[in-house]
């Protein structure tokens, strides 16, 4: 079982390897046994579903039986275990070293891709690309025969195993047809039943001393003491006829008849006895015989399989050889059909060169004559530009003349606006400073006259003071002089005369 799910996983895994190298090449197929009959990559999928639910299916009945801490086979299965142990690592270490090979040859697939994006005519560029595609067919040819031989191994351990459990199954088939006899423990009729199983297929001498035993058992109907001291006397004499009068003496009870009969019955049980193991020994020679041309069957079988098998591998190396052959000239027809190609690009090159030098010289001749009429336009633009600026400097300097003649005239009535204003304040100044003179000068003397004691009068609160008459008396005359200029803000140069 143990080694059928490795064989299974190998397979399983090589199917997925096969895919990687599918997707590198493009071309190769993976050498597994079975795969070139199946219609492609459909095909291919569906078995390999099928191969790891069979892996699965197999992983469960094996779990149910290694792991079964009540089976009565534990010890064993534990050597079991440690084998599965020892081939899950082998897998895993073969599929790091594939996967690794894989890598490998993908990387120089993925460079000879990149060297082709930049093809360059040169023979030392065609020759380098000649060493990548040697290097990726060589790297693809050694992992297809590292995997040929992988799986020849496979095959042949396949075919021992196929073999060895046939001859388990075939054991099993015989355990199950041969019929359960209840007999005595160490019965010569058992152990010749063991031999040919079937009623019909017992030996003769077999069924004879069979047939004897049933009649008169296997101590001629004497009991376990007079027959055992009936041997030892026996056997002391060597079957004398002296020896019946020893065996009176120790048989009491038994007539001299009755020893004659035995005698005669144990003579006759040692013939048949004798009978039955030549014929055993007759039947174990015959078998063996059969055995050994069974084997040798076999072995020719196998030697006319390994013939075939030899012939399909040097078929098999034939045509590779001549599929390495037809690459071969393949690649020679693709490197002349390359160089071919090359030279007429060369061509084509130089006339697209040619041509492409007459254009630019024709666009050389456009571009010096718009550059020099692109230089007329900026000197004609300069000059107006510098017409515009001197005309407008002109203007502004006009301006500038008008804005301080203005300004002149604005200040000097501004300064006979300010002079008058002063004139003004300092007369009102100087009659106020007056006037209050006169007052101090009038309550003085009304001091003098009048008495200090004054009465008191409540309702001269609610009388206006002698300031505000004054001031109700002075409203509407004008103590400060005529207004000659009111200020206004300066007037625009292009707003005067709106």
């Amino acid at each position: 079982l143990l080694i059928k799910m490795a064989a299974l996983a190998t397979i399983v895994m090589a199917g997925g390897c096969g895919r990687m190298l599918d997707s590198v090449s493009g071309q190769q197929q993976v050498l597994v046994p079975g795969c070139r009959e199946l219609g492609g990559k459909a095909a291919f999928s569906r078995e390999l579903r099928k191969l790891r639910l069979q892996i699965a299916n197999l992983e469960k009945d094996k779990n149910i039986q290694l792991f079964n801490k009540r089976n009565e086979f534990r010890a064993e299965y534990s050597a079991l275990e440690e084998l599965e142990l020892k081939l899950t690592n082998n897998r895993k270490t073969e599929k790091m070293k594939v996967q690794q090979h894989l890598a490998k040859i993908h990387h120089n697939v993925k460079r000879f891709q990149s060297q082709l994006m930049d093809v360059k005519p040169t023979p030392e560029f065609i020759e380098k690309l000649r060493e990548i595609m040697e290097e990726v067919e060589n790297a693809i040819s050694v992992f297809k025969e590292d995997r040929r031989q992988i799986y020849k191994e496979f095959l042949k351990e396949e075919k021992t195993t196929t073999q060895e459990i046939s001859a388990v199954e075939k054991k099993i088939e015989v355990w199950a047809q041969t019929p359960t006899i209840t007999m005595t423990p160490k019965t010569t009729v058992a152990k010749g039943a063991s031999i040919k199983s079937g009623p019909d297929n017992v030996l003769v001498e077999i069924a004879e001393f069979d047939q004897f035993l049933q009649q008169t058992g296997r101590q001629g109907g004497w009991d376990d003491f007079d027959h055992h001291n009936f041997l030892k006397v026996w056997i002391k004499h060597k079957g004398k006829p002296s020896f019946i009068e020893e065996a009176l003496q120790y048989l009491v009870g038994r007539t001299h008849e009755d020893i004659m009969q035995h005698v005669q019955w144990y003579q006759d049980f040692l013939f048949l006895e004798e009978r039955q193991k030549e014929a055993i020994q007759k039947w174990k020679t015959k078998k063996q015989y059969e055995k050994v041309t069974l084997l040798r069957m076999q072995v020719q079988t196998e030697e006319e399989l390994d013939a075939v098998y030899r012939a399909k591998e040097k078929a098999k190396q034939l045509q590779l050889q001549k599929e390495r052959k037809e690459r071969e000239a393949l690649l020679q027809s693709w490197k002349k059909q390359k160089e071919l190609e090359l030279a007429l690009e060369e061509e084509q090159k130089m006339k697209e060169q040619v041509e492409k030098m007459k254009r630019q010289r024709k666009e050389n001749q456009k571009r010096l004559e718009l550059k020099r009429m692109l230089k007329d336009c900026a000197v004609q633009k300069k000059e107006k530009e510098e017409f515009l600026q001197l005309e407008a400097q002109m203007r502004e300097e006009a301006e500038r003349e008008e804005r301080q003649w203005l300004v002149a005239r604005q200040i000097s009535r501004f300064q006979d606006r300010d002079f008058q204003k002063l004139e003004c304040k300092l007369a009102d100044k100087q009659a106020k400073e007056e006037k209050e003179d006169e007052r101090e000068k009038r309550l003085a003397k009304l001091k003098e006259k009048v008495d200090a004691q004054i009465p008191r009068d409540p309702s001269r609160l609610f009388k206006p003071t002698k300031g505000w008459a004054e001031h109700i008396k002075d409203t509407g005359q004008n103590s400060g002089g005529p207004m000659l200029f009111l200020p206004h803000r300066a007037i625009p140069s292009w707003r005067q005369g709106i």
